[in-house]
């Protein structure tokens, strides 16, 4: 196998092991304990094509860094403004709502709520 292959599937897997949204700065950490030569510019580079080739999903940039998405079904997000940690909200047909809206043609609905968590409130 490559080696750019090698590093690809280490930072994927690591995106699913950690499953908890997490940063490039948290993805770079987790695959350094198993390949410590890896660069931050490499694992940054192939989180970047991994979104835009869709094996993994976006969520959006919070507390200045973008957070990814193991998860790749349709499902909207909660961020607690206090914790700081992401919940996943099930998708529901929010398109059926946007009636007023229908000279749209919406491809992707990205929804992320905030407020405070149960555990924070």
């Amino acid at each position: 196998m490559k080696r750019n292959t090698i590093q690809r599937q280490a930072i994927l897997d690591a995106i699913n092991s950690l499953a908890n949204h997490p940063t490039a700065e948290d993805v770079y950490v987790q695959v350094i304990k198993t390949h410590p030569t890896i660069s931050k510019a490499t694992v940054y580079r192939n989180l970047a094509a991994a979104a835009e080739n869709g094996e993994i999903g976006t969520v959006g940039i919070f507390d200045g860094a973008m957070h990814f998405d193991h998860k790749k079904e349709e499902h909207f997000h909660f961020f607690c403004d206090k914790c700081r940690g992401f919940i996943d909200i099930p998708s529901f047909d929010l398109k059926a709502n946007l009636t007023p809206f229908n000279k749209l043609d919406i491809k992707k609905i990205e929804l992320t709520l905030r407020g405070l968590c149960e555990d924070c409130k």
